[in-house]
């Protein structure tokens, strides 16, 4: 027998052997599956050791990360099927998945979203969705969409700056949607970091050669110079009130104090107006996005909808 005859065979045993020992791997833990009856028992029903598991696969560690993918996606739809409730094992298993192929995007996407969403929905643990998803960019720098989910699990923790980091980093990777600078500009804006929003707006709005996307920049930026005007014009009230010890029941008053050269307007042209000492807008429906300067009872900003 020649020398690449015997490595073939050999190969093809190997093959047989590693494809029976998952075989008998899953069929034992999905008997371990059958027979837990009590909670403690589930802890007990995967092999816990990525090295181990990785001896075991005999080099096949993406067929086993699928087999263990396929386990999570059971036992979420098992445990939410059930009424939700406590995930224990889901961390675990997608660690384990994971680690024996961190190239398996899906285990990433998904897997986040199970365990950021709020019991009984998911597991209500974002920050494990975020350890997860940054060993995802860890282990897939080009792909884009993992910034994409993490901008979104700081979104909903409110954390604004993260999030709008998590989108422009993303932005930059060759091939990423253009969606994402921008939510990077609108998570800025989100924050307080009207600087970042602005320089982002701009750049967005002369770059781009979609018309949608460069009205939605024309209309961010005017947000964005309300919002500025707005904190100008609560700085006018609160040294008005220090030196009168009362609020201005008017613009008109303000200018004949000395205090403003003319009634400030909007973007727009539209004079801005106090009502109970507040700096609202004339007509809020005709500036989208705005976080601050919106009639009482209004309503809060819009974010737009993902691609």
């Amino acid at each position: 027998m020649s020398a690449s005859r015997a490595i073939t065979a050999i190969s093809a045993v190997m093959l047989s052997f590693g494809v029976a020992a998952q075989a008998v791997l899953v069929r034992r833990m999905d008997r371990w599956h059958e027979g837990a009856q009590h909670p403690e028992m589930q802890e007990m029903l995967y092999l816990s050791s990525p090295k181990l598991l990785k001896h075991l696969s005999l080099g096949y560690d993406g067929l086993l990360a699928n087999i263990y993918w396929t386990r999570v996606v059971q036992y979420f739809g098992g445990v939410h099927n059930r009424g939700g409730g406590q995930y224990k094992l889901l961390w675990p298993l997608l660690k384990i998945t994971t680690q024996l192929d961190p190239h398996l995007i899906p285990a990433y996407e998904f897997g986040a979203t199970f365990l950021s969403a709020k019991p009984p929905e998911g597991a209500g643990s974002p920050e494990k969705a975020i350890e997860l998803v940054r060993y995802g960019i860890e282990s897939n720098p080009s792909e884009w969409k993992l910034y994409y989910h993490l901008g979104f699990i700081y979104y909903d923790l409110k954390d604004y700056m993260n999030s709008s980091k998590a989108f422009l980093e993303g932005s930059e990777i060759a091939g990423a949607h253009p969606f994402m600078k921008i939510m990077a500009a609108q998570m800025a804006q989100h924050g307080g970091d009207l600087p970042t929003a602005r320089m982002m707006w701009t750049a967005t709005y002369e770059t781009t050669g979609d018309k949608m996307i460069r009205s939605n920049a024309a209309l961010h930026l005017r947000a964005i110079q309300v919002d500025e005007d707005v904190t100008q014009l609560d700085g006018v009230l609160d040294r008005y009130r220090q030196r009168t010890g009362r609020a201005p029941k008017s613009f008109s008053e303000l200018v004949s104090a000395g205090f403003l050269t003319r009634v400030p307007v909007d973007p727009l042209g539209r004079p801005y107006r106090l009502e109970s000492g507040r700096v609202v807008v004339s007509d809020p429906d005709s500036l989208p996005f705005l976080e601050k300067g919106l009639p009482e009872g209004y309503g809060g900003p819009k974010l737009e909808p993902a691609p």
